[in-house]
């Protein structure tokens, strides 16, 4: 059977899944992560529920929807979350870019503290997560889902609209020797421009679906 992370590695070489209307239904990689990604015409739920529930849930809810976005449907959506106790965020969209020869213009400082509270934010989505600063942000590079490399920056109000956001994530293409994935947030355009500026390429879009994690106190 073909797994998710067949599906996403071929994804990065520009193999998509037929262009069918169909859906795909694969189990989930691991316990942490569930959900959906949709590509041009073709749609891939990962769950460890019964695919045949997922395709009768599909019919049943999004009877007179568009069939091609019935897996990003709403209504589906909320039956997914309520059949698994898994809940969302957002809608991503899925970029990725292939690994850049080269050393990274930007002066990166690495951070080993665990307790840093980048480190401990990605932690709760992604494994053998390194964190580096740079003067003014910080750079993420995880193993997310399917245990596919995962880019996370973040930009400091004061040095905004300098390029620096485009810097950090080609940075990430520079460090790794694998195709390097994000996820963007359909609305944040601020990022999704800095990521093609990067060469980074949409290639879809993604919900996933994780246990809600507890509201950290305030230090």
């Amino acid at each position: 059977m073909e797994t998710l992370r067949d599906i996403l590695d071929a994804a990065a070489q520009g193999v998509f899944p037929p262009a069918d209307g169909g859906t795909t239904v694969v189990p989930q990689p691991s316990p942490r992560d569930a959900g959906v990604l949709a590509f041009t015409a073709h749609s891939v739920v990962f769950t460890d529920e019964d695919p045949d529930w997922v395709h009768e849930t599909l019919r049943a809810v999004t009877e007179g929807c568009d069939a091609l976005a019935a897996t990003m449907n709403a209504r589906f959506l909320t039956a997914l979350m309520d059949r698994t106790g898994l809940r969302t965020d957002t809608v991503d969209v899925m970029v990725v870019g292939s690994p850049l020869q080269g050393r990274a213009a930007l002066a990166l400082r690495e951070i080993a503290d665990p307790s840093h509270p980048r480190v401990v934010s990605s932690r709760r989505r992604r494994d053998d997560v390194r964190v580096w600063a740079a003067d003014g942000g910080v750079l993420v590079l995880g193993r997310g889902v399917a245990g596919r490399l995962e880019v996370a920056v973040e930009v400091d109000d004061a040095v905004r609209h300098r390029g620096l956001g485009r810097a950090l994530v080609t940075a990430a293409r520079q460090l790794a020797d694998e195709p390097v994935w994000a996820q963007v947030s359909a609305g944040n355009a601020r990022s999704m421009r800095a990521f093609q500026a990067a060469g980074y390429r949409p290639v879809g879009s993604e919900v996933l679906l994780q246990r809600k994690m507890p509201v950290c106190p305030s230090e």
